[in-house]
């Protein structure tokens, strides 16, 4: 009995990967009139990952519209999420004392400009880089903890991570900006944590 039980699951998760392969490029147009277009492809394999996960807790009949329900609803809580966090700084800006915590506002115009500068490094790098970067610089996992969620080796991270910060840091020599990286991280860190 439970061995038939584990091969019906099977076939209910290969059925939803292949669902998945088949209107991955509908998930994408879909996701597309929401999102802007960087965000496009990790609200595209977040899709597949809810997906999958719901599927081993239940049964999904109709996985096409389960799938492109969930897109929807990742793509709708994503821009609310951007929008809440531009509506906070807004607000943090106009406090009376926002500056008060910076030597002057030109040194926080250009931490500010500096950490946007950031973001945008992080996303020209390609998507398994910045994943592993990311998880590293702003979250702090180990390698072991990064090869584990990304299902690679070590020392491919490692690798990821080196090419990351290279990457990163000739993107912001070329702008103008050089960095001090571990003052940097430390800087990224408490913004992330800032931020969420």
């Amino acid at each position: 009995m439970a061995a038939s039980n584990k091969a019906v699951e099977t076939s209910e998760r290969e059925a939803l990967v292949r669902a998945f392969l088949e209107c991955r490029g509908l998930i994408g147009r879909l996701v597309s009139r929401i999102v802007r277009p960087h965000d496009i492809e990790d609200i595209v394999q977040e899709t597949f990952i809810r997906s999958y996960e719901a599927a081993r807790k239940q049964t999904i009949r109709q996985p096409r519209s389960f799938m492109l329900r969930t897109a929807r609803n990742l793509a709708l809580n994503h821009v609310k999420k951007a929008d809440n966090r531009l509506t906070q700084y807004l607000e943090d800006l106009s406090a009376p004392d926002v500056y008060l915590a910076t030597d002057t506002l030109e040194s926080h115009f250009e931490s500010r400009e500096r950490f946007v500068l950031f973001c945008r490094a992080v996303r020209r790098l390609p998507v398994q880089c910045r994943r592993a970067f990311i998880l590293k610089k702003m979250y702090g996992l180990s390698q072991k903890e990064i090869a584990a969620h990304l299902g690679i080796r070590e020392s491919t991270v490692e690798k990821h991570i080196a090419k990351g910060l290279l990457m990163c840091s000739d993107y912001m020599e070329a702008m103008g900006c050089p960095i001090d990286r571990q003052a940097h991280d430390r800087k990224i860190k408490t913004k992330a944590k800032s931020a969420s």
